[in-house]
């Protein structure tokens, strides 16, 4: 690597750490848990991840209820973007894409040339394999023409490819090398996305998407104008206690993963966001589950605590399921999970 390689590669990993900074509180508080390039891969991966988002987020702004012009074929372009990531390192490549020799060149994505040149200094130096990216642009893909979900299973998807797949691009620079523990890497993030999905219900239906399973609503009694009214009532709350107690199976299933992290401070890492994550669910509890009237949120100081409580006890996991996954609450009758 030249002296101008390096230098472009340190103002991406720099670029990175701001943006992350700026747009994720929670990750960048608990990645003062990890050290030296692991903690600058934490965000270039990061980085990655919120260019892909904001690209659709910014489109969904200003197209209300239209796949946005455009928006399809930069996401296939930065599918080909990624893929040529990979051409030097194919043992890497998603083998699901076509061979390296029919790639097309010059496939352009989000990223600045620095960001992406961290990108690469990362993927090569922790391993960090070609699918769970394209998964992830799969997930954006879904929310170009997808509004509603029908059932759970429709939901997991997305959740799976909007955020478990980052547990999976994670694993490699936190020590893992464990296929068993892949799961539970891919499960955290799905715990943390229903968490979001959750806690923003008001201002998902403000652009006009609804993330709550609507055969599990229909279930509780519930519909979509019952949301927009901002009802809570006994039929929303039964709901809610549901879909908590399925989001903290998720992260105890999550914490099982833990042991196979071999990265510096990289079990305390998972852990911390982990229980800040789970934290909201809390939030919301003490809030008799209303999610209309204000964002829930965990603060600073709640933060601090939980860092401590971690710090001082190493022992100290993810939250545990309030029950095990064979008693999580059934649905009322007719409707599967």
């Amino acid at each position: 690597m030249t002296s101008q390689d390096k230098t472009l590669v340190a103002r991406g990993y720099e670029m990175a750490r701001e943006v992350t900074r700026n747009h994720a509180k929670s990750f960048f508080f608990a990645s003062f848990l990890l050290f030296g390039m692991r903690r600058k891969a934490a965000f270039a991966l990061y980085a990655f991840c919120r260019r892909l988002d904001d690209m659709v987020d910014v489109a969904d702004g200003a197209a209300r209820g239209a796949v946005p012009e455009g928006l399809a074929e930069r996401l296939a372009s930065t599918r080909r973007a990624v893929a040529e990531l990979y051409l030097e390192t194919p043992e890497l490549a998603d083998p699901r894409m076509p061979p390296p020799a029919t790639r097309a060149s010059g496939g352009d994505g989000p990223w600045n040339a620095a960001e992406l040149a961290a990108l690469v200094d990362c993927i090569r130096r922790f391993r960090v394999p070609e699918q769970p990216m394209q998964d992830l642009i799969s997930g954006m893909e879904m929310d170009l023409t997808k509004r509603r979900y029908a059932s759970w299973a429709e939901l997991d998807l997305y959740c799976y490819r909007v955020a478990g797949v980052v547990g999976l691009m994670m694993a490699p620079m936190l020590g893992c090398s464990a296929e068993w523990a892949l799961g539970p890497a891919a499960d955290l993030g799905r715990a943390m996305q229903l968490t979001n999905i959750l806690r923003d219900v008001k201002e998902d239906l403000d652009r006009d998407r609804v993330y709550l399973p609507l055969d599990e609503l229909a279930a509780f009694g519930l519909s979509v104008d019952d949301l927009h009214r901002g009802v809570v009532d006994d039929r929303w709350r039964g709901f809610m206690r549901f879909q908590i107690a399925r989001s903290r199976t998720l992260y105890a299933r999550a914490a099982a993963g833990i042991p196979a992290l071999s990265g510096f401070g990289c079990q305390r890492m998972v852990k911390l966001m982990g229980s800040i994550y789970g934290d909201i669910l809390r939030v919301i509890e003490t809030r008799d589950y209303d999610v209309f009237s204000g964002r829930a949120a965990v603060p600073g100081s709640r933060k601090l605590a939980l860092a401590t409580n971690i710090l001082v006890r190493p022992t100290a996991v993810l939250p545990a399921a309030v029950l095990p996954e064979a008693s999580v609450p059934l649905l009322p009758r007719g409707v599967s999970s």
